[in-house]
């Protein structure tokens, strides 16, 4: 039987006005670090702030043990 393990990312947004930026080259850089330790990223989804604006967002990774 595969066993899997599981790892949770969370990146917090910027500008509480500006509807919450997220900072693109840092998202990058941790997907592509976590891909290159064998990770696959299986979810990603924002929390709401106010407005429709979000306060994080969090991914999801699994691979294998």
């Amino acid at each position: 039987m595969e066993q899997w393990e599981y790892k949770t990312i969370k990146f917090f947004t910027k500008g509480f006005f500006t509807g919450g930026k997220l900072d693109l080259n840092e998202f990058d850089g941790e997907l592509n670090t976590m891909g290159a330790q064998g990770w696959e990223l299986i979810s990603c989804f924002d929390t709401s702030q106010h407005q429709g604006s979000s306060k994080e967002v969090i991914c999801v990774f699994k691979r294998k043990k």
